[in-house]
């Protein structure tokens, strides 16, 4: 049995979550409530989450996700939790599905792994160094992701430069035209066009300035394609 304020935060999570697909600030949530400070929301939330209500989604600022529905709750209770905050959610018939699952919230950021360096030029070593990179969610679509930084000038004509960092969506399979990640040779780690030519694999710079490397196709490995760019302004 939810409290009237836990019931109350519900219900605004939820409505949120099916109106725009983004979950509220702890800001807007502590307005809705009337609350005096963000620790109330904070209570509030881990009280639902430990009940199974919500979860966070992971490696996420701000993403909420309301994974079941009070059904303990009396009309009196519910009808008052619910009129203030989500009318929506009060005039839905009894009868009516449940919603669907809620999307991840579109503002918030992900955390992904940042690989090290990655040539734009002659290939170099991808260096693991471990750290996490915030990444705004909408930057990214499906899949799994990680950054790698820019070294060198050859793909500046796609518009890619010196010290951008790239989003990669991890696959290991690609179409001719496509920018990837290749690793060649098993050690060494560059940022190309992928083309395959007679019965080669040609790693096509954007700088007229290069020529294309040409290696068999046993000497290339996909570990990625480029989903965005980063770019820091100093």
């Amino acid at each position: 049995m939810l409290t009237r304020k836990q019931h109350e935060l519900l219900s605004f999570i939820q409505v949120r979550l099916e109106e725009s697909g983004i979950s509220p600030s702890f800001e807007e949530m502590k307005e809705a409530l009337d609350l005096k400070s963000k620790s109330g929301v904070h209570r509030l939330i881990s009280a639902l989450e430990e009940r199974g209500f919500i979860r966070r989604l992971a490696n996420r600022a701000r993403a909420l996700e309301v994974i079941r529905e009070p059904d303990t709750a009396s009309p009196r209770t519910a009808a008052r939790a619910a009129a203030p905050l989500a009318p929506a959610v009060a005039q839905r018939p009894a009868h009516a599905a449940p919603p669907a699952l809620r999307p991840a919230a579109a503002n918030d950021v992900i955390e992904i792994p940042l690989h090290g360096r990655i040539a734009a030029g002659a290939p170099i070593e991808a260096l693991e160094i471990g750290a996490m990179l915030p990444v705004p969610a909408a930057l990214l679509g499906a899949g799994e992701h990680y950054a790698l930084e820019v070294s060198g000038d050859s793909m500046v004509e796609a518009g890619i430069l010196d010290g951008d960092l790239a989003l990669i969506r991890r696959t290991d399979v690609a179409r001719d035209g496509e920018i990837v990640v290749a690793l060649v040779r098993g050690e060494e780690a560059t940022l190309k066009y992928l083309r395959r030519e007679k019965g080669m694999v040609r790693l096509d710079p954007a700088n007229a300035a290069y020529d294309p490397q040409f290696y068999a196709p046993g000497e290339v490995q996909v570990q990625g394609k480029l989903a965005g760019l980063l770019r820091r302004y100093h």
